[in-house]
C-alpha cells in the first residue's frame, strides 16, 4: 500500500532521531519526485532532518523560513516551518514538532516554490 498523509518517511527513527511524516498527500507524490530526480540529495536531507531538524546557527540551505511563512497551522496549533535547499531549485518546507520530535513534510517540490519568490 502506498503511503499518504500521517505516514512516517521510512524507515522508523531509531536512538534519539526525530520522526519524519507526510503532512500531505502532496507531500507524498512531491517526495517521490524528488527521490526520482535527486535521490543523493533528498538522502542527505531525510538524513539532516532526523539529526539535526532545527540547526543552531541556521545555514543558507536550511533555515526557517521567515515573515507569513515561518509559522502554519498543523493539528490545531502553529509550528515553525523550516525548509532545505534540495538543489537549485528544490526545496522541502517541513513543520517541526519539537516536543514530539517529528518533522512534518508540508511541501515537497523539484522546482522552486512560487509562494517565497
Amino acid at each position: 500500500m502506498p503511503p499518504s498523509r500521517g505516514d512516517s518517511v521510512a524507515p522508523p527513527p531509531t536512538g534519539g532521531e526525530c520522526d519524519i511524516r507526510y503532512a500531505s498527500k502532496d507531500a507524498v507524490a512531491g517526495w517521490r519526485e524528488l527521490c526520482n530526480q535527486a535521490p543523493g540529495n533528498a538522502r542527505r536531507a531525510w538524513q539532516e532532518m532526523r539529526v539535526n531538524p532545527a540547526p543552531r546557527p541556521p545555514t543558507e540551505r536550511h533555515h526557517q523560513l521567515r515573515f507569513d511563512l515561518a509559522t502554519a497551522p498543523h493539528a490545531g496549533g502553529l509550528l515553525p516551518q523550516w525548509q532545505i535547499e534540495v538543489t537549485g531549485g528544490g526545496r522541502i518546507w517541513y513543520l517541526w514538532d519539537e516536543p514530539r520530535r517529528v518533522c512534518w513534510l508540508k511541501l515537497v517540490a523539484v522546482g522552486h516554490p512560487k509562494r517565497t519568490q
